[in-house]
């Protein structure tokens, strides 16, 4: 077995790690990789402080992926056919030790962390040989992601104009020009969130060229030309649609914005024919998730997040 530690990865690297994801996705019924993950695989993406591994058999034939963000984030997968012959904890070992080599990460992260969390990893649908081997090597869970999900029936539009609070008024996204306020807005918006508060310009322009993109779909809320709120939905090849990001000021929390572009988001999704919904909830997240449960969203998966025990813990 051999990892070879790749900063930026070529066409090789690029074809094994979607085989690696396709060959997963297979045979558990969830993607290993997230959008952030798949992003980096673009020919051109380049984000600072980012490694990919790949581990290949004796036969040099490739067995697995991982990727580590700059902030110490990492995801990885065993192709199912090499699984139980030690790569996934090879991975893991080597991830540590990329980790320890960062940049130092901003308080935000460490915080957002929390104690004795180098090295923090996804498992995407909480995958029971994740489960087993941080159980073996003293990784315990320190978030959780919820996937929810509902359909909408022929009773879901109801009224034929969603009720929006104030002078607030309704608009599509228009790439370029709204760039810098969305921006702002979603650094405030999430804050405390330690993925979607750290969207950069270059992370807006990937998404947007993306072909799932439609400004349409991404629907801006203002108030006396000032964006104070935005659903931005997306349509998956499959058929889902998604409550992509939703974000409100914080200044008009609690005016009922919120719910108002929940449902403008899932009707304009109605509207496109799609008739079951998604999106992704922290699970410590109350208020969000009592708006969501409210309008008939169930759990459908959970995505969690794993990081080495603080001595305290073991």
């Amino acid at each position: 077995m051999t990892i070879e530690t790749i900063d930026q990865p070529d066409d090789q690297t690029r074809a094994a790690a979607r085989a690696i994801q396709q060959q997963a996705l297979t045979a558990d019924g969830t993607a290993p990789f997230s959008e952030q993950v798949v992003l980096s695989w673009a020919p051109g993406a380049v984000a600072a402080g980012e490694r990919h591994l790949l581990a290949r058999t004796a036969a040099g034939i490739p067995a697995g992926y991982a990727y580590l963000d700059s902030t110490g984030t990492a995801e990885f997968a065993v192709d199912p056919a090499y699984r139980r012959q030690g790569h996934g904890r090879a991975l893991l070992e080597l991830l540590q030790v990329e980790a320890v080599e960062l940049e130092p990460a901003s308080e935000k992260t460490k915080e957002a962390a929390g104690p004795g969390a180098e090295l923090r990893v996804w498992s995407h649908g909480d995958h029971p040989g994740a489960r087993a081997l941080a159980a073996a090597t003293g990784y315990r869970v320190v978030r959780e992601l919820l996937q929810l999900r509902r359909t909408l029936d022929e009773q879901f539009p109801g009224p034929a104009e969603v009720t929006l609070p104030g002078e607030v008024t309704l608009r599509g996204f228009r790439p370029g020009e709204d760039d810098e306020a969305w921006l702002r807005l979603n650094a405030k918006a999430f804050a405390h969130h330690p993925e979607q508060g750290r969207m950069t310009q270059t992370d807006l322009t990937a998404r947007t060229a993306e072909p799932w993109f439609d400004p349409a779909g991404f629907l801006i809320a203002e108030q006396d030309g000032t964006m104070v709120g935005f659903h931005w939905t997306k349509v998956h090849p499959e058929g889902l649609g998604e409550v992509y990001v939703l974000g409100v000021d914080p200044d008009r929390h609690g005016g009922g914005l919120g719910k108002a572009l929940t449902l403008a988001g899932l009707k304009h999704l109605y509207d496109r024919g799609l008739r079951t919904v998604l999106l992704y909830v922290e699970s410590d997240n109350a208020p969000a998730l009592a708006v969501y449960r409210r309008l008939g969203f169930t759990t459908w998966s959970t995505d969690v997040m794993y990081a080495a025990a603080a001595e305290k813990d073991l």
